[in-house]
C-alpha cells in the first residue's frame, strides 16, 4: 500500500446561480474524500464567480479500502442568520491520479474544468480545479503536514 498526500488546488469558479436575491454569494467549497473533510475559505460577495487560489491536503491511502476514489466538491453559500446553501457540487475521479502517483513518485491533473450540477442534476457554472498526488517517502514524518514542525520545547 502507497501512502501519500494528495493536494487540490482549488483555483476558482465561473457561472455559480446566484443563492441570494438580496446579496451576492459567500461561496465557499466544501471538499470530501473518503471520510475526511476540509473547508475552503469564504470568498465574501464572491458572487457567481468567486476566486480561491487555495490549497488544500489530503492523506492518502492507495490502494485503500474500498474503490470510491471520489473527491467530492460541494459548493456552498455562506448565510450568517440561517442554514448555509447548497449551489452546487462537482465529482472528480481521482483512481488514476493515484495509481500513477504510486507508481511514479507523483502525478499532477493540471487545473482543469469540471462541471457543477445542482441538487436536480441540472448544469449551474463550472469549478477549475488542479490535483497533485506525492507519495509519501519514508524520511518525511508526519509532523511536516501543513508547514507545522513539532517543537522540543
Amino acid at each position: 500500500m502507497t501512502i501519500g498526500f494528495m493536494e487540490v488546488l482549488l483555483v476558482k469558479a465561473k457561472g455559480l446561480h446566484e443563492q441570494d436575491i438580496f446579496a451576492r454569494m459567500d461561496p465557499y467549497v466544501l471538499l470530501q474524500y473518503k471520510g475526511q473533510e476540509r473547508k475552503s475559505s469564504v470568498v465574501h460577495e464572491g458572487g457567481s464567480n468567486p476566486v480561491w487560489n487555495e490549497k488544500i491536503v489530503f492523506r492518502v491511502e492507495y490502494p485503500g479500502s474500498g474503490d470510491q476514489y471520489k473527491l467530492y466538491l460541494k459548493i456552498m453559500d455562506k448565510d450568517v442568520f440561517s442554514a448555509d446553501d447548497f449551489v452546487g457540487q462537482a465529482t472528480i475521479y481521482v483512481k488514476d491520479l493515484l495509481a500513477a502517483g504510486a507508481e511514479n513518485g507523483s502525478s499532477e491533473l493540471h487545473p482543469r474544468k469540471y462541471s457543477v450540477v445542482g441538487a436536480d442534476q441540472s448544469y449551474c457554472g463550472e469549478i477549475e480545479v488542479g490535483i497533485t498526488f506525492t507519495r509519501k517517502e519514508e524520511e518525511y514524518g508526519d509532523e511536516d503536514i501543513g508547514g507545522w514542525k513539532q517543537s522540543d520545547h
